[in-house]
C-alpha cells in the first residue's frame, strides 16, 4: 500500500531551517512520504533573509499537476505564497483536485522580520482560507488577516479565532508562541467549541521553522488517518521536544534551526 503521501506547497529556505525544507524533515520524521510545490527561492540563512525569487505562477500550476498526477495525496500543507498570482495558481489547483486535508500556514513574514507576502496580495490569501481544513496563524498573522491589534490573552485569541472561522476554514488554530507568560497555548478553534493546547514556554533562543513544521506535522498526522485535534496533539508534541533538542547550528541569534531528527541522533 506504501506510505501515506503528503505534499507541501511553500517557499524554499537555503538555510534549511524553514519552508520545504522544514516541511519535508518532518514529514519523513513522521513516517509521511513528502512531495513538494515551490513558490519561491529564497536566499536565507540564521541571520535572515537576503534575497528572494519568486517561481512564476504558471510554473506553480505545472508542479501542482505533476504532483497530483502521480500521488495519492493525503494532506497538503500551504505556507510561504508570496504574491497574489501565486495564491490564484494554488486555489485553481486545491478546487481541480480536491485534496481531502489541506492545512494552511499564513506566512506573512519571516522570524527575522523580511515581508514573505506582497502588501498587495493579503486579501488573495484571506480568499485562500475557505479552502482550507485548518488555519494556523500565530498572533501576528491573526490580527493582519482580522486588520486588528494583537490578541493580548486567551479571550481575545479566541474571538480572534472566532473571526478567522468566518473565512471559510474548517477549524483554526491560533498560536501563543508570540504571546507572554510561562506558559504557550495554542487554541483549536471550530464551530462547536474550542481545544486548549498548553505547554510550558521554551526560553531556548531558538526556533527558526517553528511554524512551518508544526503545520507540516499536522498535515502529516492527517495524512496518516489522524482526527484533527490527535492531529494536532501528537504535531505539538513532536515539535516542542523538536524545539528543546535545537543543535546549534548557524551563527544567526535567536533563530537556529529545530532539530527535526532528534529521535535517530
Amino acid at each position: 500500500m506504501g506510505a501515506p503521501v503528503a505534499l507541501t506547497i511553500a517557499g524554499s529556505d537555503s538555510g534549511g531551517g524553514a519552508g520545504i525544507q522544514a516541511d519535508l524533515k518532518t514529514f519523513a520524521a513522521l513516517g509521511v512520504y513528502g512531495a513538494s510545490v515551490i513558490t519561491a527561492l529564497t536566499a536565507q540563512n540564521t541571520k535572515g533573509v537576503l534575497a528572494i525569487h519568486e517561481v512564476p505562477a504558471e510554473f506553480v500550476t505545472a508542479q501542482i499537476e505533476a504532483v497530483f498526477s502521480d500521488f495519492t495525496i493525503g494532506a497538503v500543507k500551504i505556507g510561504m505564497l508570496g504574491n497574489a498570482a501565486a495564491i490564484a495558481a494554488v486555489a485553481a489547483g486545491l478546487a481541480r483536485h480536491r485534496p481531502r486535508n489541506v492545512v494552511l500556514d499564513p506566512v506573512l513574514a519571516a522570524t527575522s522580520g523580511e515581508k514573505l507576502l506582497r502588501a498587495d496580495a493579503l486579501d488573495a490569501l484571506r480568499g485562500l482560507i475557505g479552502s482550507a481544513n485548518v488555519l494556523t496563524p500565530n498572533l501576528p498573522e491573526a490580527a493582519a488577516l482580522l486588520d486588528l491589534p494583537q490578541a493580548r490573552d486567551e479571550g481575545e485569541m479566541l474571538k480572534q479565532a472566532e473571526k478567522l472561522l468566518e473565512f471559510g476554514a474548517d477549524a483554526v488554530l491560533i498560536k501563543g508562541g508570540h504571546g507572554s507568560g510561562p506558559d504557550s497555548v495554542d487554541l483549536l478553534v471550530e464551530p462547536a467549541g474550542y481545544t486548549r493546547f498548553s505547554a510550558p514556554r521554551l526560553q531556548t533562543g531558538d526556533g527558526h521553522g517553528t511554524g512551518c513544521s508544526l503545520a507540516s506535522a499536522i498535515a502529516a498526522g492527517l495524512a496518516k488517518g489522524f482526527l484533527l485535534g490527535e492531529a494536532v496533539g501528537e504535531a505539538k508534541t513532536y515539535v516542542g521536544a523538536a524545539l528543546a533538542a535545537a543543535d546549534r547550528l548557524g551563527a544567526g541569534t535567536g533563530r537556529r534551526p529545530l532539530h527535526h531528527f532528534f529521535r535517530w541522533w
